[in-house]
């Protein structure tokens, strides 16, 4: 099940919300548990078994890691948090990447793995990591080990982030998790936050979506420089709006329950450097491998060579947590060639220039990411990068760009300006006002264009479900 549909809307949302809400709060957690596992259950019910799994995994990693210390185990404690780490990577490499590797070493003339074509669970790259900063906090003392099995299943399976994210830590929502507010004024501001978000994914990401699918489709022999770009630029807001559209459903809904879910993106592509625009996309996922890798690697307290080494392994593992793909690794490594030059000496060039130049860079070495991010086969990606470039068969333009650059351009225009602050600026202030008919009417208009497109429309993909 997804947000963006007409089941979870309609029905799904509407009786969760009733019975959550009639429920004495002693028992809510197992209420919202319940329904954790249904909406997670709803498309490949076997694979609820996993998720009992990852829940008494970590559950009982916890409460070991807990009692080892109270005896002065020190050892002892850390080897049941290597042995929790040691479960969740090896549920996450079976599930995610076993048939990828079994086809690549096979490829390669190898073949002592079968492929076992594995379906890969919805969501496994943000609960694993989820679960497994659980026993890590609790070793480090930064997290209380949690003795009730409801609570700690229903932070496993919370579902307004389960299959999206953000990635939660669980020191970040204990406290939430045995007590949390309720209000009318805070279910009201998830009632609007969800809206926007809906309308970012449904109204936004998918007729953008649109757009990239033509040109990543497009015979080599057709495809254009010009084309190139266009269709790479309807992609990077294709993304961002899919993903953050996500992010903002997940924080309205959380908030409907009472949670608080920290924000997932800030605007980045208003970032003036790469390493700007990792603070400002998918903020979640950045913040778990600084604390949780990149940190105990030595961060950047260490030498220069151990420092390169550092950010390779870290963006590599960036790289490969998005999918089971060699693009998706050369991704994370571009990015770790751009973070490294920036740290050692590009950073301070930046600086020195005006700010549009820095704006401009950003966005090209982003925009150029995106095409290795989204086109996993390396001869077809050869082809769009060379064309991005200017080696494009099909020449600079043709007839086909300026009909769909004609076509789009009212769309782009509007998510060029909704990925701009201007968008929240104008948002916050007509909130404020003391007229409020507008904004229930704008919510309302969201919610109902929205359903009209999911009712009519058959395109609706969502881009983080591979991860």
């Amino acid at each position: 099940m997804v947000f963006s549909s007409v089941y979870f809307l309609f029905l799904y949302l509407p009786a969760v919300l009733l019975i959550y809400y009639i429920t004495p709060l002693s028992w809510r957690n197992g209420v919202l548990l319940l329904f954790n596992l249904l909406f997670y259950g709803w498309g490949e019910p076997r694979y609820i078994l996993i998720m009992f799994a990852s829940i008494a995994i970590d559950y009982t990693h916890g409460i070991l890691v807990t009692r080892c210390k109270r005896r002065g185990n020190d050892r002892g404690a850390r080897l049941a948090v290597a042995s929790s780490v040691f479960f969740n990577l090896a549920l996450l490499f079976f599930f995610k990447y076993w048939d990828f590797l079994a086809r690549s070493l096979s490829a390669a003339g190898v073949h002592i793995m079968p492929v076992l074509n594995i379906r890969l669970p919805i969501g496994i790259s943000f609960y694993t990591f989820q679960t497994m900063s659980y026993t890590i906090d609790v070793y480090r003392g930064d997290a209380r080990c949690q003795r009730n099995i409801i609570t700690f299943g229903t932070f496993v399976t919370l579902f307004p982030q389960l299959i999206a994210g953000p990635i939660i830590k669980y020191k970040d929502l204990d406290r939430q998790l045995e007590k949390r507010t309720h209000s009318p004024e805070r279910f009201a501001a998830g009632v609007q936050i969800f809206v926007v978000g809906l309308a970012k994914k449904v109204l936004l990401a998918n007729n953008l979506g649109m757009l990239w699918d033509a040109y990543k489709a497009m015979p080599a022999g057709q495809l254009t420089t010009a084309g190139a770009w266009l269709g790479i630029w309807a992609f990077s807001l294709q993304l961002y709006f899919d993903f953050s559209g996500y992010s903002d459903m997940a924080t309205g809904l959380g908030r409907m329950l009472g949670f608080e879910f920290s924000p997932n993106f800030r605007y980045p592509y208003t970032a003036r450097s790469i390493t700007q625009f990792w603070r400002q996309w998918h903020i979640s996922l950045g913040s778990w491998f600084r604390e949780y890798l990149y940190i105990p690697l030595g961060g950047s307290r260490v030498g220069r060579g151990r420092l390169f080494l550092n950010l390779l392994v870290v963006w590599a593992a960036t790289g490969i947590w998005h999918g089971a793909s060699w693009n998706f690794l050369l991704w994370g490594l571009y990015f770790a060639a751009l973070l490294i030059a920036e740290k050692f000496f590009l950073l301070t060039w930046l600086e020195r220039l005006p700010r549009p130049l820095q704006h401009l860079y950003t966005l090209f070495f982003v925009l150029v990411s995106w095409a290795i991010f989204a086109v996993e086969d390396f001869s077809h990606m050869g082809v769009y990068l060379a064309a991005l470039f200017g080696a494009a068969k099909g020449g600079l333009a043709d007839g086909t760009v300026w009909y769909y650059l004609r076509s789009y351009l009212p769309m782009l225009a509007v998510g060029c300006t909704a990925a701009l602050p201007l968008g929240a600026q104008a948002w916050n202030r007509l909130k404020q006002t003391p007229r409020l008919v507008l904004l229930p009417v704008l919510l309302l208009a969201g919610l109902v264009l929205s359903t009209a497109y999911l009712v009519d429309a058959t395109y609706n993909p969502f881009l983080y479900f591979r991860f």
